[in-house]
């Protein structure tokens, strides 16, 4: 049901993510196209990095990570898709009661990876971040691929951490990041909380020039 209500330009969110659901929406307009919400916290195994990235794709194993939900992701942005149960709720649930998830690997090409989002103190912060879903098969389950974004590790760590964001982002199809950023000004984002990806070489303000 997620899947058909997002490839109808309905944003859903998982576990009440109301912001997540208000990036999607965003990337909806902004795209013209389907989105779709995935946890951005999860690592390519090093194994899958050595056997199928390395030497192939010009990025680093710290520039990759696993865009996974459990089945949200409409079938028109998978390469391929089945309906399965949910794995993770199956474990401590009868699998009957966790049937309906769609699961497959995301279509290949660019992305924007993004984010609107409140503070505690009622302050509005926001990341944009591009780059690119690999055309490598994922061996695993739900709604998954394999992202890379480059510096992405430090990305991670000096504005998805230190900025407190939710362990959800938004994946717009297609490079959007120039539209996103003026979308964000315009509805009050100060720029200065409007997070991306340096390059390398370009410090954040609180990394150590050290290392």
């Amino acid at each position: 049901m997620n899947s058909r209500l997002t490839a109808q330009g309905i944003p859903v969110s998982c576990e009440v993510d109301i912001y997540g659901a208000l990036s999607e929406f965003i990337g909806t307009v902004v795209s013209n196209d389907i989105v779709t919400l995935l946890d951005i916290n999860n690592n390519v195994p090093a194994d899958l990095y050595r056997e199928d990235i390395e030497g192939k794709f010009d990025y680093t194993h710290k520039d990759t990570f696993m865009g996974f939900h459990c089945g949200n992701t409409a079938s028109k942005k998978l390469s391929f898709c089945e309906m399965k149960y949910q794995l993770i709720m199956a474990r401590s649930l009868p699998e009957e009661v966790t049937q309906g998830t769609l699961e497959g690997d995301i279509v290949p090409g660019d992305i924007t990876f993004f984010r609107l989002q409140s503070t505690a103190d009622c302050k509005l912060r926001a990341y944009i971040a591009q780059g690119e879903v690999l055309p490598v098969a994922t061996r695993s389950f739900g709604s998954i691929g394999i992202f890379a974004i480059p510096e992405m590790g430090r990305f991670y760590r000096h504005v998805l951490i230190e900025k407190n964001f939710p362990h959800h982002g938004a994946v717009a199809f297609g490079k959007h990041g120039k539209v996103l950023f003026e979308v964000f000004k315009y509805i009050g984002v100060p720029v200065e909380e409007i997070g991306y990806n340096q390059p390398k070489g370009v410090r954040y303000p609180t990394e150590n020039p050290w290392g």
